[in-house]
């Protein structure tokens, strides 16, 4: 069987009242896509709305995004993401949540997205996130009503994070604050310090600088799985 990841980026274009422009963060895609790809995983893009996804941190001077945006297959899929209706989660040995601040305003709420993640994990699969892709795993419950990260270490964007950015008063919601009222342990390092943490197959990641390093730590999850 073809060994897939689900990669999830945000539909949402704009920072609150703002009118800043947002959407996926490159670099959270483009840094584990490369580990995952060249380990010969098969990478999809779903998003909540589908279609073209808005691309934030847009970096071809890093040589991994521009490998990433470059390449012709791939770029045809996150310009053409999945709607949640279309996808099998039964096909998926991972879900993954990228980051980019759009991720505040559409992920949590998805119950389509939860639902899918919550069928990969129970089947023995990964769930991952970076950044503000921890977004996605605020709501997800398992069957026995539990929520995903109670009780598991999880990392995600800090409160610190986001008041340095200036947009903790703009995002709907505080990631840490509200990962922490579901039940989460969370760990976290200083601003802008790469910090990843695994436990009990789900994998975190706490900004843009620790996006490989959640490829990687994603990797080693599956390869214990999968032995």
């Amino acid at each position: 069987m073809e060994k897939r990841i689900l990669f999830v980026v945000t539909s949402h274009d704009k920072k609150g009242s703002t009118g800043q422009p947002t959407g996926y963060y490159l670099a959270e895609v483009a840094h584990p896509w490369e580990v995952l790809h060249d380990a010969g995983y098969e990478i999809d893009f779903v998003s909540p709305q589908g279609g073209k996804a808005p691309v934030d941190g847009f970096n071809l001077d890093d040589p991994i995004n521009k490998k990433f945006w470059d390449n012709a297959t791939y770029h045809q899929k996150i310009t053409h993401t999945m709607k949640p209706s279309a996808v099998d989660p039964s096909k998926y040995d991972a879900i993954f949540y990228a980051g980019g601040h759009g991720a505040m305003w559409d992920f949590a709420d998805n119950t389509e997205l939860a639902g899918i993640a919550g069928r990969i994990y129970e089947a023995g699969g990964i769930v991952s996130a970076v950044c503000h892709g921890p977004a996605g795993l605020v709501n997800i419950r398992l069957s026995n009503g539990q929520y995903l990260v109670d009780g598991k270490k999880i990392n995600a964007f800090t409160n610190e994070e986001e008041a340095a950015v200036k947009l903790d008063k703009v995002v709907p919601f505080l990631l840490e604050t509200t990962l922490i009222a579901r039940g989460a342990i969370f760990e976290k390092s200083g601003l802008w310090q790469q910090h990843v943490v695994t436990d009990q197959r789900v994998v975190t990641g706490q900004n843009p600088a620790s996006a490989k390093a959640v490829g990687e730590a994603m990797l080693a999850a599956l390869q214990r799985i999968n032995k």
